[in-house]
């Protein structure tokens, strides 16, 4: 977890040294409810960064690199790196969907 609200779940496959498939998640947590932000995974056969808005519209951005070893630390770090940006888009989305 990032913060009380804020967490990431992650899972992956590998066979020996290489990474087959991942998914890695973050989620905030909003009147008790766990809501995903944003994903990183290759359930499509490539690597790829899922947008997930309040309004369950998902923008998917193929990332940089294909290599799935690569892709997974490049996710990784890029969610460490971003993760409160996420957050505060996602939030503000929310916001503007309620009319607040």
């Amino acid at each position: 977890m990032f913060s009380d609200n804020v967490r990431v779940r992650h899972s992956h496959k590998r066979i020996k040294n290489h990474i087959i498939e991942f998914v890695i998640q973050l989620e905030i947590l909003i009147k008790d409810k766990w809501c995903p932000v944003v994903r990183y995974d290759t359930i499509h056969g490539f690597a790829h960064k899922d947008i997930i808005h309040p309004s369950g519209k998902v923008d998917k951005i193929p990332l940089p690199i294909q290599n799935f070893n690569e892709a997974l630390i490049f996710a990784e770090e890029e969610l460490r790196a971003e993760w409160e940006f996420f957050k505060m888009r996602y939030l503000e989305e929310v916001r503007q969907s309620e009319g607040i």
